[in-house]
């Protein structure tokens, strides 16, 4: 079984937890924009898939993140852009991209994200900002 979905805006990456002592214990906590950036990302996956692979299935994971195009470049590398001469170099990193994407879909997809065997994160630019992810069962 292979599914795709689509989460749209701007790709956001996996924040960096936040750490703050109370009374000499120390407390961990995920930042809001992560928060609600995993909501998202498994409210869509519930509206444009809904479907839960096996236990002990063995996942390939394929996550293609599109970047806004800047509107200060010229027309000649905007087109550039859309034809995937000219990609992103800028964060959010590609791993933190491939983590917010797995780690919000853990218990909802798939068991664990320690599934996923195979996988690969791909940047580009785009007229709409989205990421899309493709999710089946690895070979």
């Amino acid at each position: 079984m292979k599914v795709k979905f689509s989460v749209y805006g701007e790709p956001q990456g996996k924040g960096r937890p936040r750490f703050s002592t109370v009374c000499g214990h120390t407390k961990t906590r995920t930042p809001d924009e992560t928060i609600l950036y995993e909501n998202l990302v498994k409210t869509e996956y519930r509206n444009q898939a809904g479907f839960r692979y096996s236990d002990d299935a063995m996942l390939d994971v394929r996550i293609t993140a599109y970047y806004t195009i800047p509107k200060s470049v010229s027309k000649k590398k905007q087109q550039a852009m859309l034809d995937h001469r000219i990609r992103p170099i800028k964060k959010p990193d590609y791993d933190n991209i491939g983590k917010v994407i797995c780690d919000s879909l853990n218990g909802i997809a798939y068991r664990d994200d320690a599934q996923i065997v195979d996988a690969q994160i791909r940047k580009f630019y785009s007229d709409t900002p989205k990421v899309v992810v493709t999710i089946q069962e690895a070979e």
